[in-house]
C-alpha cells in the first residue's frame, strides 16, 4: 500500500475534517480512502445527491466540503447557492472533470476555496486539499493558465461610476491573485516581504471597492488588466480585510449549461 504523505501542511490542532459530495460512489469511496489513509484527514461523511448533501451539512460541520461540479440532480454551484442560503458557510473545493474557463470563473464568483481537476495526480489532489484547509485559494495548474488567458483577453463595458488606476506593482499582484497564489508565494516571486504583499492586496481591494481576493480575481477577469478599473459599489463595511476568501458566495450563482 502507498505510504502516507509526509509533506502536507501541518494541521494546527486536529486533523482536517472533510465532507464529500459526488454522484459517483466509487469516486467518493476512493477519495475518502486517499484522504484518510494517506493524507491523515478525517472524512465525516459523503453524499451522492443534493438532499443527502443538505442533510449531511446540517448534521456535520466539516472544515472543507469537496464537491463535484456536474451532477444529475443538481449542479455543484446551484447546490452551493442553496447551502449558503441556508446559512451553511463551509468552504467548498470543487473537484471536477470540467476544464472550462467559464466553469472556473463561475466557481470563483460563487466563492469556492479551490478548483481541482479529477485527472490531477492523486498526491497533488491531496496536497491541494490540504492547502485549501490552511486557507489558501488553490486552482489546478492547468486551470490557472486558462484563467490567466481569460485575464489577458477579458473585456467588459465599464459601468457608470468612478474609475480607479492600479499601479504596475498592483497589476502584477492582481495577476498572481487570479492564479490563486498565496501572499507567501507572491512575496517570493517578486522578492518583496510578506507584509508588503498584504499591504498591496489591501490597497487593491480598497481601490476596487471589493472585500476579498476571490472577488478581485473575478473582477480582473471581467474587466481585463489595463490598470484602469471601474470601482465596484461600496459594501457597508468600512475596511477591506486581507481575507483569502469571502465568507459567503459573491453574487448570484448561475448554473452552468449541462
Amino acid at each position: 500500500m502507498d505510504e502516507p504523505l509526509t509533506d502536507l501542511p501541518a494541521a494546527t490542532h486536529t486533523p482536517l475534517s472533510v465532507a464529500l459530495i459526488d454522484d459517483h460512489g466509487l469516486c467518493r469511496q476512493g477519495l475518502a480512502e486517499l484522504l484518510q489513509l494517506r493524507a491523515g484527514m478525517r472524512v465525516v461523511g459523503s453524499a451522492g445527491n443534493p438532499t443527502d448533501a443538505l442533510a449531511l451539512l446540517h448534521r456535520e460541520t466539516p472544515d472543507l466540503l469537496v464537491m463535484d461540479l456536474r451532477m444529475p440532480a443538481m449542479d455543484g454551484l446551484t447546490l452551493l447557492g442553496k447551502l449558503r442560503a441556508e446559512g451553511i458557510e463551509t468552504p467548498v473545493v470543487i473537484l471536477t472533470m470540467s476544464d472550462s474557463p467559464d466553469d472556473l470563473a463561475e466557481a470563483l464568483r460563487a466563492g469556492v476555496r479551490g478548483y481541482l481537476l479529477k485527472d490531477m495526480d492523486p498526491e497533488d489532489v491531496m496536497r491541494s486539499i490540504a492547502r485549501c484547509g490552511q486557507g489558501e485559494l488553490v486552482i489546478a495548474p492547468a486551470m490557472a493558465g486558462k484563467l490567466s488567458g481569460l485575464l489577458r483577453l477579458g473585456q467588459a463595458e465599464s459601468p457608470k461610476g468612478k474609475t480607479v488606476k492600479l499601479t504596475e506593482r498592483e497589476r502584477e499582484i492582481l495577476q498572481f491573485l487570479v492564479g490563486g497564489k498565496s501572499n507567501k508565494t507572491i512575496a517570493r516571486a517578486l522578492n518583496i516581504s510578506h507584509d508588503t504583499v498584504k499591504l498591496h492586496v489591501r490597497h487593491i481591494l480598497a481601490k476596487l471597492g471589493l472585500s476579498s481576493r476571490v472577488e478581485a480575481a473575478v473582477f480582473a477577469v471581467e474587466h481585463g488588466v489595463s490598470g484602469h478599473y471601474p470601482q465596484a459599489p461600496q459594501a457597508p463595511q468600512t475596511s477591506a480585510p486581507d481575507n483569502p476568501l469571502p465568507s459567503h458566495a459573491a453574487g448570484a450563482v448561475r448554473p452552468p449549461p449541462r
